[in-house]
């Protein structure tokens, strides 16, 4: 956990190796396959090391960052491939945002439900 944040998962391109955090082993497995390919799929694509993490209040981050000497690492490529992300994968970050409040933070579920409307 960094600076209020809960890493829920990563991807290396340095050491290329994928990281999920099994405190949200109960995930389904069907999301956890989709987490996993989208986060070496963005490594692959801009390089540097990508996670997703919870906020403490349930929402989803999305960082990327690089080694201070990686030349082949772009900063306006990644800024523009988060965003990208972010838009096409907008319904599956609004549900883990809810699974967070509801599972985690033990916030009731249709109050949760009813906000998102």
């Amino acid at each position: 956990m960094e600076s209020g944040k809960t890493v829920l998962c990563g991807a290396n391109a340095y050491e290329m190796k994928y990281y999920f955090n099994e405190s949200f082993s109960n995930i389904p497995e069907s999301v956890k396959e989709e987490l996993h390919i989208l986060c070496v799929l963005f490594t692959e694509e801009v390089g540097g090391v990508f996670t997703i993490a919870f906020e403490e209040d349930g929402n989803v981050v999305l960082e990327t960052n690089a080694d201070d000497d990686d030349i082949y690492y772009d900063e306006i490529t990644s800024g523009l491939m988060v965003s990208q992300v972010r838009r096409h994968r907008q319904e599956l970050f609004e549900t883990l945002r809810l699974y967070y409040r509801v599972f985690v933070l033990k916030e009731d579920g249709a109050a949760c439900l009813g906000e998102e409307e």
